[in-house]
């Protein structure tokens, strides 16, 4: 698995790429870690190559790519 560290992003801490299996891991600051379904390298490696990892993120790959939240993401709270 490949990462990057963002620049100077405030809406994106981390990226990670999965060639194998085409998956983008996205870590945001505030709501944790989604995973990106059949994305390209490219898609990938523009993000870690831009300005502006939000503003990519935004145009290229939101509603592009099937997605899902960690799974391994624990809710804490009170019991239901």
């Amino acid at each position: 698995m490949r990462a990057c560290k963002t620049r100077k992003s405030t809406m994106i801490e981390r990226v990670e790429f999965d060639a194998d299996t085409q998956t983008l891991c996205v870590s945001f600051t505030g709501t944790g870690r989604y995973y990106y379904y059949d994305v390209p390298a490219q898609i990938f490696e523009g993000m870690c190559a831009a300005k502006s990892a939000g503003v990519f993120f935004n145009q290229k790959v939101k509603g592009q790519f099937r997605c899902q939240r960690d799974p391994a993401r624990r809710r804490f709270g009170p019991a239901a």
